[in-house]
């Protein structure tokens, strides 16, 4: 890149403008990821809806959708336009405080994969184990819509953040 930026500024201010236009639009966009503390100030100010992603370092369907889904440009340009995006380890140890209330991983010691209990409280299904990858969607009002317990392809993910 430095190359070709060194050719461009040999054209002078044009070349120099050409070469900054041409670094912004080369670095890879990415997705705004919040945490449920940044989460919390956002709604304060803007209702929007939000997606939450929740993962362990140990998911291989996560990884994929990482390296996927989550690379895509329209996927990316939906989540950042559309939503607020939070991502969430499942297992963290952490203490999170969200809507007045401090959330504990409460499973820390008795299970093998701890999960939070801001995960479990989400993301949890009727009468089947919590599984990972999982995928919730809110509305303004902070009330769940539509949960996903699989591998969304780059298609299917911004095929779900359009409806």
């Amino acid at each position: 890149m430095k190359t070709v930026c060194n050719i461009l500024k040999r054209f002078g201010v044009y070349g120099l403008l050409l070469c900054f236009f041409w670094q912004g639009t080369a670095q890879e966009r990415k997705i705004n990821w919040l945490s449920f503390e940044q989460l919390e100030d956002s709604l304060a100010v803007r209702p929007k809806k939000v997606f939450i992603d929740f993962y362990a370092d140990w998911c291989s369907y996560c990884k994929k959708m990482d390296g996927a889904a989550f690379k895509d440009e329209k996927v990316i340009a939906a989540l950042n336009t559309n939503f607020y995006a939070v991502k969430m380890n499942a297992e963290t140890k952490a203490k999170i405080s969200f809507g007045g209330d401090t959330f504990i991983n409460k499973e820390i010691g008795k299970k093998r994969n701890p999960t939070h209990e801001i995960a479990l409280l989400l993301a949890s299904r009727t009468n089947r184990p919590f599984s990972l990858p999982a995928m919730v969607i809110l509305n303004e009002r902070f009330e769940v819509t539509d949960r996903y317990f699989e591998y969304l392809s780059p298609k299917k993910l911004y095929k779900v953040l359009q409806n």
